[in-house]
Formats: C-alpha cells, structure tokens, sequence
C-alpha cells in the first residue's frame, strides 16, 4: 500500500475539494493507498477556510500535524530586531532563506514519527527548500504542460492567452530547489482551440493581453473557460498519478522518474485515464 502525507494550507474550497476527491477514492477502495498525515503551515484560529479544512481532515481520521508559518517568521522577525536593538556588531539583517529552513526544520522534527512514500503538495503556498525536498518525496500539482509555462495559474492562462496556444495542460513533477522544473511524473493535455472555445479567441484577436486585463481581468470568457477546463481535470490528474504510483506503473527513485522497467522516462501521459474517468463521472 502506498503511503501519502499530505500538505496544504488549507485556505480554500479548492484544497477541500482535492482532499475529499481523492479520500473518496482512497476510501472506495479505488487507490491503494492511505493517506498517513496531514500537515498544513496555518493553525486553528488563522482563517475560516482552513478551520474547516481542519474539521474535515479531523473526520476523516487523518492524523493533522500544524506549525503556523505565520506565527513563526513573526517570532524570528522579532527576535531578530531584539539583538539589532542592543548593538550586537554581528548581527545581520534575518534572510528569509535562512527563516525557511529554520521552519521546514521544525516541520520535520514534528513529522518524524511518520515515514510516508511519497508527500502531496495540494495548495501548500510555501515553496519547501532543499532539505525536506530531499528528504521527501514530493510531488507538486503545477497548472501546465511539462513544456511551462510557468508562475501561477493566473500568470499561466495570461501567457496561454498572449502566445495563441492550441494546448495546454498539467502536470504532477518532483518538487525541487529548481521551483516548477523538477522532474515530471505526469500529465495530461487538454486542446484549447475549437468548439467552445472559438468564440473566445474571436473575442480576444488583435488585443493585447495588457489591455484584457485591464478591461476584463478574469471575468474574460476565454481566461474562465480554460480555468474551468482544466480545474476539473487536475483532481482525476493526481488521483491517477497515486494509482499509477500505487501500482508500480511509474515508480520515482533517488529523485528520478521510472517506468516499470525501471528506465528513466520524461512523465507518463494519462490522457486516457482521465478521459475514462471523466466519461464515468
């Protein structure tokens, strides 16, 4: 059985949502695999959306691991401009890579007693440093092809919009020092031209990207449909990849990503998987 930890802030229906999409299927028996933790870097009291995140990890039983990040720089910060305040000739300025490795430290110290195969960064908005990268497994759930762009959705759909792209997608990849270019997993690809999307790029011919943000922002069809298409593909993305994980169909080693004879490949496309899936609803 393969054995998950899972990461998120928690501070929205989206992280819900992929929580509870793949604890169904875990649950029905569809993914061998357990989820063993849940660790997210808000604690209870920092937002109404991650308290309800935490009821949810809560009554499904799943162990919640918390250490506010928040609450962590602010303490560093403070210590900080303490020793600044008396004098100390070789106190320097607090470097915020030198924060987040205190904090990934810390996070590892309480995660200790689990040893999970792989971990899932699903809506964790820290970017984890070198150590727990290397540490852990860790597989990121990016907005785009294996080719980029990349940035956040938004910056992705912006860029989709301004180059004319015919396809886009998303991948699951390793999470590395190198952020949104670590080795890729999995993919699919999703066409975003024709049919439904032919009015939208109509709309959108000869004006410049600036100029749609400015007079439409999100609320631009075309930005909306290609969101829309690809949001409710990435949860049967990532619980395909835990499967094919879960099964030895991909396997990841020593930072590299294998096929079942153990050669390196560039990602497995699951295409079919997902469009299977979505058929059956």
């Amino acid at each position: 059985m393969l054995t998950i930890g899972w990461f998120s802030t928690g501070r929205g229906e989206g992280s819900l949502g992929l929580l509870r999409f793949v604890q169904e299927r875990l649950l029905r028996g569809e993914i061998d695999a357990q989820i063993q933790f849940v660790f997210s870097n808000r604690e209870p009291g920092e937002g109404e959306g991650s308290d309800r995140f935490f009821q949810q990890v809560r009554s499904d039983g799943i162990p919640l691991v918390n250490l506010s990040s928040q609450r962590f720089r602010r303490a560093k910060r403070r210590g900080g401009q303490g020793e600044r305040q008396r004098g100390d000739p070789g106190t320097t300025p607090l470097d915020p890579t030198s924060i987040r490795l205190e904090y990934d430290r810390g996070v590892m110290a309480r995660l200790e007693r689990f040893s999970p195969d792989v971990c899932v960064l699903a809506g964790y908005m820290l970017i984890v440093g070198a150590e727990m990268c290397h540490r852990y497994t860790m597989l990121n759930l990016h907005p785009a092809l294996p080719t980029g762009p990349i940035g956040t959705w938004q910056e992705v759909i912006w860029s989709l919009i301004e180059s004319g792209a015919d396809t886009t997608g998303a991948m699951v990849h390793l999470a590395t020092e190198d952020v949104d270019r670590g080795p890729v997993v999995s993919y699919f690809t999703l066409p975003i031209v024709n049919g439904p999307f032919d009015g939208g790029w109509k709309e959108v011919e000869g004006r410049s990207v600036s100029e749609l943000k400015a007079t439409h922002g999100e609320e631009l069809p075309l930005f909306h449909l290609i969101r829309q298409e690809e949001y409710r593909r990435e949860p049967y993305l990532l619980a395909a990849t835990l499967s094919a994980l879960a099964k030895g169909d991909i396997q990841v080693s020593r930072g590299r990503v294998l096929n079942t004879r153990g050669e390196p490949i560039q990602g497995l496309c699951l295409d079919r998987e997902i469009a299977g899936a979505l058929a059956l609803g």
